[in-house]
């Protein structure tokens, strides 16, 4: 009984022994699959760009609406000459 067991573990030993890590179709594809340095650099610098772009967009929004509530707000008053002469009631 215990020798049967052993048989088709054998086997199976033996098939995964012929696969080998050595196969250069499979490494070549990995290597293929890779993207290059000058592509990434490319898509970082697009994307500081885009970033970059966004944030300028951003501060000028908030600028204007700044501008916009300054412009909103009430514009202080002078007093009148009356309230200027009747400096005595202070």
């Amino acid at each position: 009984m215990k020798r049967l067991a052993f048989v088709p573990f054998g086997v199976a030993a033996l098939a995964l022994s012929a696969c080998g890590g050595n196969n250069q179709d499979s490494l070549q594809n990995a290597e293929l699959n890779q993207p290059n340095a000058e592509a990434l650099d490319e898509q970082a610098n697009q994307a500081a760009l885009d970033a970059a772009n966004a944030e300028a967009a951003a501060l000028g929004n908030q600028q204007q609406q700044l501008q916009d509530a300054n412009a909103a707000a009430e514009e202080p008053t002078n007093p009148s000459d009356e309230d200027e002469q009747n400096v005595s009631g202070m």
